[in-house]
């Protein structure tokens, strides 16, 4: 599958999508508008896992309604993910 140009202006505009995008500036140490919003998409994800399951970890398999916010920069595509009641995380695999 590949991810549109750009995301939808009403998904961009999103406070989940300013969180994300100050999370992964901090994490780099620069300005969050150097980052680029590739892509945002509402998802149902299939338990509180959210997309993004850590080891030993169990999850409640219920649907959970969220989003995943793909950020780019320097050439690299960073994967946040939301649902329910817990704001955007960085998924990086373990």
């Amino acid at each position: 599958m590949t991810p549109p140009p750009s995301a939808p202006s009403d998904l961009r505009n999103l406070p989940q999508v300013a969180l994300a995008r100050a999370d992964l500036a901090r994490r780099l140490g620069i300005a969050p508008e150097s980052i680029q919003v590739v892509q945002v998409e509402m998802v149902v994800w299939p338990d509180q896992g959210l997309g993004c399951p850590q080891p030993g970890m169990a999850y409640l398999q219920v649907p959970v309604d969220g989003l995943r916010i793909l950020l780019a920069y320097g050439g690299r595509t960073y994967a946040y993910h939301s649902g329910g009641l817990r704001p955007p995380f960085l998924c990086e695999p373990p």
